[in-house]
């Protein structure tokens, strides 16, 4: 006899799984995307240097 059938809504159960379960990786927070604070620094770098540029170019 075949096994009873399952609606496509549940979960079929499952005895004898040897498998195990991935651990879930951690959410990295805000160092999850590092470029993000390397695009900041870079942009703040060339204001910077964008000023004294100005500034001595006498504008």
């Amino acid at each position: 006899m075949s096994a009873p059938k399952v609606p496509p809504e549940e979960t079929p159960e499952v005895e004898g799984s040897t498998a195990s379960a991935h651990p879930e990786r951690p959410d990295g927070g805000m160092w999850e995307h590092p470029w993000v604070f390397l695009v900041l620094i870079a942009l703040g770098a060339v204001m910077v240097a964008a000023f004294f540029i100005v500034r001595i170019a006498g504008w």
